[in-house]
């Protein structure tokens, strides 16, 4: 099960009229106004008027704080979705370093799934990025069905947990689809007794939050907040392929209420041990 959410260009670079550098990233967006963070927040001023990326002007309308604005964007040539996609960077975690002059479009290439279709997330399903074409027809040829999910992923998935109860966090909504033909298929799966494999968080997510009894889903379209976590048991997935994730994070919560705490615990300290890579573009294991 893959989730085919692609990911938008929506972080831009530009300069202050001092020559200062700032960086907006676009988490919501209808027509010129969007949401989003600013940095440097501290330097947005009423008046600010920004030039991003040579041809996008930014304008502020709101601090919502924590480095959160409301703000407009406007392109010089009137088309602002052209100008997004023509300049838009990839919105890296801020954890790889970039210094605005590296190749956009080949980081925005890395930063996608080879099965990438619809646009939406903020950020990349990090457990599909291992995936390549050579491998996906690999792995039909060995008898094993294709499906599809989408979520799209939002700034609330990877946002650490910053409450001593965790039943008291509280995740952000994202927008799924899980279609007719993907329930179909796992009616089928059910039928011949096999195993809903989940790639990614995600994906996983977005299953659960349409699970029916017998480990079937139902199909549609909505918004999700589930919170997975140790003692709230997973009902459709079987195995899971997931990436190495940070502490304190709701993805490391969920693959605890798949496997096990202790179990994880012992895991995490084998790939630390080992030098795995964690984040995005780290290693990923299988849980079966």
């Amino acid at each position: 099960m893959f989730n085919d959410t692609r990911v938008l260009p929506h972080r831009l670079l530009g300069q202050r009229p001092t020559g200062g550098r700032v960086e907006v990233l676009i988490l919501e967006r209808n027509g010129e106004e969007c949401r989003g963070y600013v940095k440097p927040a501290r330097k947005v001023r009423e008046d600010s008027r920004w030039l991003l990326e040579g041809r996008i002007e930014f304008a502020p309308v709101e601090d919502l704080g924590g480095g959160m604005f409301r703000f407009r964007l406007t392109d010089r040539d009137g088309d602002l979705d052209a100008a997004l996609e023509a300049v838009g960077r990839a919105p890296l975690p801020p954890y790889i370093a970039r210094t605005g002059d590296e190749d956009a479009h080949e980081d925005r290439r890395r930063y996608q799934t080879v099965y990438a279709k619809k646009p939406g997330a903020v950020a990349a399903p990090t457990a599909g990025l291992h995936f390549t074409p050579a491998l996906l027809e690999a792995i039909e040829a060995a008898g094993v069905e294709l499906a599809w999910v989408t979520l799209h992923v939002g700034e609330g998935t990877f946002a650490s947990i910053r409450v001593d109860d965790v039943e008291e966090h509280e995740m952000h909504f994202e927008r799924y689809e899980l279609p007719a033909d993907t329930a179909d298929a796992i009616r089928r799966t059910r039928e011949r007794g096999g195993r809903v494999v989940a790639v990614g968080t995600t994906s996983a997510r977005t299953l659960e939050s349409c699970a029916r009894d017998g480990g079937l889903v139902e199909p549609g379209v909505g918004e999700t907040n589930l919170f997975l976590y140790p003692g709230r048991k997973l009902r459709v997935v079987d195995a899971l392929v997931t990436n190495f994730h940070l502490p304190e994070s709701t993805l490391l919560m969920l693959i605890s209420a798949f496997a096990g705490r202790e179990e994880m615990l012992q895991v995490y300290e084998e790939a630390v041990r080992r030098e795995y890579r964690f984040f995005s573009f780290g290693d990923a294991m299988l849980i079966v």
